[in-house]
């Protein structure tokens, strides 16, 4: 079947092997570059990105014709091998084996970009580890209301 109009918004979070702080500074936006030319060319959207030392988060709406672990693989295996062919890290880059990837309403999209463009000063006050805590939770809870309120 044909999807005529698709409101699709996925914030992905991916985190290095072992949460190493493995992305330099100098090398952020090539990488970030990177990933964004592999989401164009899936046929999908990237609102905004910003890769932290030890996670990545992006905002992406996507196409229709790809799940989002599929887009997630790609994405992935493209950057690793993009990071590694190029040295941008110092040692073997990898990513987790998994990562996570939540869900965003239309009217929460300027929300989320403007979260993901504050990364460097939000990570100056909380850890990475407390960040994705706090994510699990509050999408937990909305599980939670959600299946409350049926």
């Amino acid at each position: 079947m044909l999807i005529e109009y698709n409101n699709l918004f996925i914030h992905f979070v991916f985190t290095t092997f072992n949460r190493t702080k493995i992305i330099l500074e100098k090398n952020r936006e090539r990488i970030e570059k990177y990933i964004t030319g592999i989401v164009n060319n899936k046929g999908c959207h990237l609102y905004h990105i910003y890769a932290n030392p030890e996670h990545v988060h992006f905002l992406v709406s996507l196409n229709p014709k790809i799940d989002t672990e599929s887009l997630a693989t790609i994405i992935a295996d493209s950057s690793e091998r993009f990071i590694n062919e190029n040295k941008l890290c110092s040692g073997y880059f990898n990513w987790q084996q998994s990562c996570s990837a939540f869900s965003v309403s239309k009217g929460d999209v300027e929300k989320v970009c403007k979260y993901i463009m504050n990364q460097k000063e939000h990570h100056k006050t909380i850890d990475y580890e407390r960040e994705y805590e706090t994510f699990l939770k509050f999408y937990q809870q909305t599980i939670l209301i959600k299946k409350l309120g049926n």
